[in-house]
């Protein structure tokens, strides 16, 4: 429910607050005062567009607030879901600053313009031109439709299987795509896991074949050098071992003569170990290295092959062979499973595509066996509002299953004695419309979420006795509901719980917009201005309190 609104800097607005009755609010005044202008703003809380054309004084920011009361709205996981926080008393913010730009808050956070949309269709159902065009769409009318009939149970089943199904569907048809590919590849990747494979690669042998090849090729050479190196180290007369042997006894002797010497028989004993081993590894070595052509060819042509596979995939490692290999292994394994993968797939998918056609029949059950109810309780309305011929029909074609289901419907309406009722978008005028929406919504605020319902001149085309039933249905709806109406008729105006007036001041240099409550003796006159125009007879005056007093 609205609790208050304010209006600042918008259109003809300088400054505007109102406080609207939880029941029926009727708001009046001249063409042009500002009523729609009024409308504009509300539409702004709920998400509408807007740009700097629409402030009132180009230099400072519009800025209009709403205060909601939502206890019983059941928005608790909305607000959790968009992670806001939740009080019964919300306040809507919009902001449209002179450089165009605009800002959104909920509860002083701001959000985006989306989430105010979503939010604004649970605070407010503003009647327009817009739902004329809206009630003929064939998702619009599904949405009455359901709430008529009560489908949110169905539907909502229906929905997490049509997931399910299209889930499964998407799997199966990514899996056969990608057995086409995998197919038409197969032949090429099964040569070359099998060229790869030829190999045995391992990790890491890349370097170790390329150092034995290094020493197979330089293996006489190395054997040359190693021998130099040992009898430069071995030899019996001029070795180095053979000269360290006669520094040796000169150590030894020092040691005799002062204990400081005896570090350095330590160091040169350790010296003399290592060369002793250095000598035995490489003579280790010259035993183990041999001059052999037959393994180097064979070393040169395994690092050939993997050169040749590297250079073919562009890699640089044996070790980006393996993944490779693996990618392929991989890949073949897939084809030769694919069979199998299919048909465990198709299986799923015939399976929860039969669960969504069950549930659609279910579903579409359901919405047919509001049809008759709901087109009767139409046309009983309609002829209550000065339609007495008005046919109300529902056509229903079973298409191919969608999220919202397998049926495309359709209004039927006529409202002409012997014109067979046809597609609401090529019969009904501008006036039947809004009688249409107006009976429409009255069956439906029991069924949807319409908490504060705001109807724009509603009663157009209307008058005497219809426009009276109009205002009692009003004032039905207005007993669950907070209704506000703008009117241009004293019989409907008369019925509110409030009165608002809408009126120009040209009190200053630039006209404004202003609203105001009207008390009792206000509220008289301005339904006997209504009546007879701006300069009232008694008779109006009495007519005005006749009306107000009904």
């Amino acid at each position: 429910m609205l609790k208050s609104l304010s209006i600042t800097n918008y259109a003809l607005i300088h400054s505007l607050e109102m406080e609207p009755s939880k029941s029926l609010n009727m708001i009046t005044g001249e063409t042009g005062a500002g009523k729609s202008i009024m409308l504009g703003a509300m539409g702004l809380l709920l998400g509408n567009r807007a740009d700097t054309k629409t402030l009132f004084d180009s230099g400072k920011k519009c800025i209009v607030e709403g205060q909601f009361s939502i206890e019983d709205y059941g928005l608790e996981s909305f607000f959790a879901l968009e992670e806001l926080d939740f009080e019964i008393s919300c306040i809507i913010r919009r902001e449209i600053s002179p450089t165009g730009k605009s800002r959104a808050f909920i509860n002083d956070t701001p959000v985006k313009l989306e989430t105010l949309k979503e939010l604004g269709k649970a605070l407010m159902d503003i009647h327009s031109q817009h739902d004329n065009l809206l009630l003929g769409e064939g998702d619009y009318q599904l949405d009455l439709i359901d709430a008529f009939s009560q489908c949110q149970a169905e539907l909502t089943e229906y929905q997490s299987a049509y997931k399910a199904y299209q889930q499964n569907k998407k799997a199966y048809e990514k899996l056969s795509q990608s057995a086409l590919e995998l197919n038409k590849e197969a032949d090429f990747n099964k040569f070359q896991l099998e060229e790869l494979s030829s190999l045995k690669l391992q990790e890491g042998e890349q370097a170790d074949l390329e150092s034995m090849q290094e020493i197979l090729e330089n293996a006489e050479e190395i054997k040359t050098k190693i021998n130099e190196i040992l009898a430069a180290i071995n030899d019996d007369q001029f070795g180095a071992i053979q000269m360290l042997g006669t520094a040796n006894q000169g150590l030894q002797q020092l040691r005799r003569y002062a204990q400081k010497f005896d570090a350095f028989n330590e160091r040169f004993q350790s010296v003399l170990i290592e060369l002793k081993d250095i000598a035995e590894s490489l003579e280790d070595e010259d035993q183990n290295i041999e001059v052999d052509f037959e393994k180097l060819e064979t070393v040169r042509d395994r690092l050939s092959k993997i050169y040749h596979l590297q250079k073919k995939h562009g890699l640089d490692s044996v070790e980006a062979l393996i993944v490779l290999e693996q990618e392929l292994a991989d890949k073949a394994f897939r084809v030769d499973h694919l069979e199998e993968a299919l048909a465990k797939l198709k299986k799923e998918m015939l399976f929860s595509e039969k669960s969504v056609l069950s549930k659609a029949e279910a579903l579409s059950k359901k919405r047919k066996s509001g049809f008759k109810p709901f087109g009767d309780q139409l046309r009983e309305l309609l002829e209550q509002l000065g339609m007495e011929n008005a046919r109300v029909e529902f056509s229903a074609q079973t298409i191919v299953p969608t999220k919202r289901g397998i049926d495309q419907i359709d209004i039927l309406f006529s409202s002409n004695k012997g014109i067979k009722p046809q597609a609401l978008k090529q019969v009904a005028s501008g006036g039947e419309f809004s009688r249409l929406i107006f009976a429409i919504k009255y069956i439906m605020a029991d069924k949807m979420a319409l908490p504060t319902l705001i109807f724009d001149e509603i009663d157009t085309g209307v008058s005497g006795e219809v426009a009276l039933q109009m205002v009692r249905m009003m004032q039905d709806i207005a007993r669950k509901h907070q209704v506000i109406c703008i009117s241009h008729l004293p019989q409907v105006a008369a019925k509110g719980d409030q009165h608002y007036f809408v009126y120009k001041d040209n009190s200053a240099e630039k006209t404004i917009s202003k609203i105001k409550l009207l008390n009792p003796v206000d509220r008289i006159t301005e339904i006997a201005k209504m009546i007879a125009g701006a300069n009232p007879s008694a008779t109006a005056f009495e007519s005005a309190r006749e009306l107000l007093e009904k």
